[in-house]
């Protein structure tokens, strides 16, 4: 999810506006950086609990507790939910999902010494208040009733909405983890060839990454459950985005899906405002109902564009937002694999080639059958680990070709080598969890949180 909100910028009076701004994102190549986010459930080992916002060892102390590193608290009202440091930040999902929003960073190898900085850290702090850190797509073991919600006021606004739109937006909010890399466009041109790349792969990220076949202690049916809670979240807000391959596609087709998508809430002099279902079209003509004759700002669109939540977003970059969270190579891996793909232009075109004659029903049979079949998902004539091996050496070469070496010679391909591994093999993580839990865990849950904890 998001920082916490600040008011301010010009009024918005024009569509125009709205398309400069995310046009105002393009970069050439040489300013492209490569921005990594990951999410990690906080659980008690006394009793595998997740870790409630106050108390002795809860999320604040823990936020307090990292401040030794430099970090600065972020406020919300008078409440820690945050930290910051320079580029970097760290953020609370609703159910204190902890969050590492990393620093814009030119290369993969600072991108993964980043996550080993921040691991060791919170390695540090949350050791000295009995507490672990799980990377999976979803709580294996928590009921949606025994999660505690953090004090983050937009979240409030969000969780009274959530169930008027789909049966499973709670659980989005407090039982998934993810983890997404944020990249960088050169021109309009540049970012519709990285979103519709982006989009039509993401599901053989989502197969390559799946880690949330558990729900309350038992499997779940899904490989990851985490991909199949967002197909009934929103129907709003959340998809495909079939307009994404369609002609015309561009910063303006975006922005007219956004002034579509209900807003959520406007931020104004330090309080939320709960506008939920309401019309941005409405507000840019000062009649939205929630606050009558007010007109947005900048900041106020900003917002908006946080509040969808489709596999590839667009901001002022693009996000790319399909992989189950997991244990530290696999957050190396996620960046590695869309750097490869979107960050050197022959690679783009071997990926856009790859995906070309994909139909909108091959995309949405991709949305419904990975998120239970994986890598066995059968894909026009061919098993889904088949075309995730043409993706990943199509990565591969892209990573060789930007030449970013680190101290030991190695080029940036080195950390796609765990999806290598799951490609040729056919296993995703989810089908190795699984097999753990049946043979050598005897059915037990309990013996994840110690294997797979950071």
């Amino acid at each position: 999810m998001s920082a916490p909100s600040h008011s301010g910028g010009a009024p918005v009076t024009s569509k125009r506006q709205l398309i400069d701004y995310l046009a105002s994102g393009s970069k050439p190549l040489a300013d492209w950086r490569i921005g990594t986010e990951h999410e990690k459930f906080v659980f008690r080992r006394e009793d595998l609990k997740r870790a409630p916002y106050d108390g002795p060892n809860g999320i604040l102390a823990l936020l307090r507790g990292l401040q030794r590193f430099g970090w600065e608290p972020v406020l919300d009202a008078d409440k820690i939910i945050g930290l910051s440091q320079g580029e970097a930040s760290i953020s609370l999902e609703p159910g204190g999902q902890f969050e590492l929003s990393g620093a814009p960073l030119k290369t993969l190898h600072e991108t993964c010494a980043e996550l080993h900085q921040h691991l060791r850290q919170v390695r540090e702090v949350a050791g000295e208040l009995d507490l672990g850190m799980l990377g999976l797509g979803f709580d294996p073991q928590s009921r949606r009733d025994e999660v505690p919600w953090m004090p983050k006021r937009r979240y409030a606004i969000m969780r009274d909405y959530m169930p008027k739109k789909g049966k499973l937006g709670i659980d989005m909010m407090l039982r998934t983890c993810t983890v997404q890399v944020n990249l960088d466009f050169a021109s309009e041109a540049d970012m519709v060839a990285k979103f519709r790349a982006g989009l039509a792969l993401q599901p053989l990220a989502t197969a390559l990454f799946a880690a949330s076949p558990f729900t309350e202690g038992k499997p779940n049916g899904f490989l990851s459950f985490r991909s199949q809670v967002w197909t009934d979240t929103d129907p709003d807000r959340c998809g495909i985005l079939p307009f994404v391959f369609e002609p015309g596609m561009g910063f303006e087709r975006y922005v007219d899906y956004m002034l579509d998508v209900p807003m959520y809430f406007v931020y104004r002099d330090g309080n939320y405002t709960d506008v939920s279902g309401q019309s941005f079209r409405d507000f840019m003509k000062g009649k939205l109902p929630g606050m009558p004759g007010a007109i947005p700002v900048m900041s106020d669109w900003v917002d908006h564009l946080t509040t969808v939540f489709p596999e590839v977003r667009l901001k002022k970059f693009l996000e790319m937002r399909g992989a189950d969270g997991g244990p530290w190579r696999r957050l190396c891996a996620l960046p590695a694999l869309w750097t490869g793909l979107l960050y050197d232009s022959g690679a783009l075109d071997q990926a856009s080639q790859l995906i070309s004659g994909w139909t909108h029903e091959d995309h949405a049979v991709l949305r419904r059958d990975v998120p239970r079949l994986g890598l066995a998902t059968q894909f026009r004539g061919r098993a889904l680990k088949d075309w995730t091996l043409d993706m990943l050496n199509i990565a591969s070469a892209g990573l060789k070709a930007r030449k970013q070496l680190d101290t030991t010679r190695d080029d940036e391909s080195i950390f796609l080598d765990t999806l290598f591994e799951s490609a040729e093999s056919g296993q995703t993580p989810a089908e190795r969890l699984l097999a753990e839990y049946r043979d050598r865990w005897g059915g037990k849950i309990e013996p994840l949180y110690e294997e797979q904890s950071y």
